[in-house]
């Protein structure tokens, strides 16, 4: 699958590693430009390249937004070509004092679904801790393997986000529709940043 990388942060950085690891093909791109990002490409290796923002929503099939929140206007607002393409929204509500910000009734991703037109879009890794996310991938099978939340109101794209997280080595949990699931990933949620099992993930989304 192509997949293209907004934001090369901890997140986006360590999603784009376990990304290329299984075998996907992955574009990156940030504020700073490509040059920026020609290191990590290069760590990554074959399956990485440096690109602009216009170019990841063009070439991919899946773009995962993990981006500082506040940023996503002035990143998001000129970007086109969103119909059809699957985006995964990793960011969350936090101001630039790392303050959660009130975003009153709404949840996150109803303002990035707003500026991401025609888009299916899938609420996941906004809840893991990034070392978690470079180091803690288990085996399909494990254990101890570690959850992640999935919401979407697209039940097609969920089920591919769903695999990806599968194929990378944590187990993906379906949390329901796209906003009622995504406020049960909002910062301070009881899954939030919590490293639990799938089993354990499941019982606390019926408790919220």
């Amino acid at each position: 699958m192509q997949i293209g990388i907004l934001g090369s942060g901890n997140i986006g950085g360590n999603a784009a590693r376990a990304f290329a690891r299984a075998g996907h093909h992955v574009r990156i791109a940030n504020s700073r430009g490509p040059a920026s990002l020609q290191g990590l490409a290069a760590e990554i290796g074959s399956n990485a390249e440096a690109s602009t923002a216009q170019d990841v929503v063009d070439a991919s099939d899946l773009i995962l937004i993990a981006i500082p929140w506040t940023r996503r206007e002035e990143a998001l607002g000129e970007l086109e070509g969103w119909d059809d393409k699957i985006v995964v929204d990793a960011m969350n509500a936090y101001t630039e004092d790392f303050e959660i910000e009130d975003l009153g009734s709404k949840t996150s991703t109803e303002f990035t679904r707003a500026l991401v037109p025609g888009a299916h879009i899938v609420k996941a890794f906004n809840t893991m801790f990034y070392k978690r996310l470079a180091n803690e991938g288990k085996p399909k099978g494990a254990k101890d393997r570690l959850a992640i939340p999935v919401a979407s109101d697209d039940p097609a794209a969920k089920r591919v986000v769903m695999d990806l997280i599968d194929e990378i080595g944590f187990d993906p949990v379906d949390n329901g529709a796209l906003v009622e699931g995504g406020r049960k990933q909002q910062p301070g949620s009881p899954i939030y940043n919590q490293p639990i099992s799938a089993k354990e993930m499941r019982d606390q989304l019926t408790r919220v």
